[in-house]
């Protein structure tokens, strides 16, 4: 009966899926599962595949000790993240979750991650939106990996400016001191980290560095898109 008075939506056009695939058969060409060759960092997509890492990885030294993207950040995925952000389309947290499982299935077993999670938002933004998308999609993820998902050992104290909006030194100012961890001493050794869109990997780093300082060992993120490493 859910079905029929709410039917499944497709997660790139939002048009009726009957699949239950969680995208029409139209859509799977208007978007790109983030493949080799990719940075052996951050998992940008890269196109001289002799490199190893891309350009920021290149550049930066990051806390965190690996990361994978399921999407690269264009086209449909665009769109789609967009209103997995501010449309509610919080259903389509499902389908990021299967196709990050489907790609990445061996890669998250290798790693041993205790726990997921995910990137805070501001509670006041929290409330305004109604969600975290970033939690919507680490507990899809959690259910079918069978992992727990901590969503609060992370809190975000202080509003920050949306990072798209600066350059590398501003990001990292924006967030200095924008994390606080909930306890004292983190009781996990290895977590995954779980985010929507990963740039340069700033608030990775950001919140990654709040976590080793309180006893984790090692730090591992996954989000639904990336934009390219060239």
């Amino acid at each position: 009966m859910l079905e029929i008075l709410y039917p499944r939506r497709c997660a790139v056009c939002d048009e009726i899926e009957v699949t239950g695939k969680g995208i029409c058969p139209l859509c799977k060409d208007k978007v790109h599962v983030a493949g080799e060759p990719a940075c052996k960092k951050c998992g940008k997509p890269l196109v001289d595949e002799r490199k190893e890492f891309c350009t920021d990885c290149g550049k930066k030294h990051h806390v965190y000790t690996q990361g994978k993207a399921v999407f690269v950040y264009e086209g449909g995925i665009r769109n789609s993240m967009y209103r997995f952000k501010y449309g509610n389309k919080r259903e389509y947290a499902e389908f990021y979750a299967n196709a990050a499982v489907e790609k990445y299935g061996v890669w998250l077993n290798k790693i041993k991650a205790e726990v997921l999670i995910p990137i805070p938002m501001y509670s006041r933004k929290k409330r305004l939106r109604g969600y975290n998308q970033a939690e919507t999609f680490a507990r899809a993820l959690g259910r079918e990996l069978g992992l727990p998902v901590d969503a609060g050992l992370v809190r975000r104290v202080r509003n920050t400016v949306p990072q798209k909006e600066l350059n590398g030194g501003q990001r990292a100012a924006n967030l200095k001191n924008a994390f606080q961890l909930a306890a004292d001493i983190v009781k996990y050794k290895k977590i995954l980290l779980v985010d929507d869109i990963y740039t340069t990997g700033t608030t990775i780093d950001t919140v990654s560095e709040v976590l080793l300082k309180g006893g984790a060992e090692r730090i591992y993120y996954i989000c639904v898109s990336i934009g390219a490493g060239f």
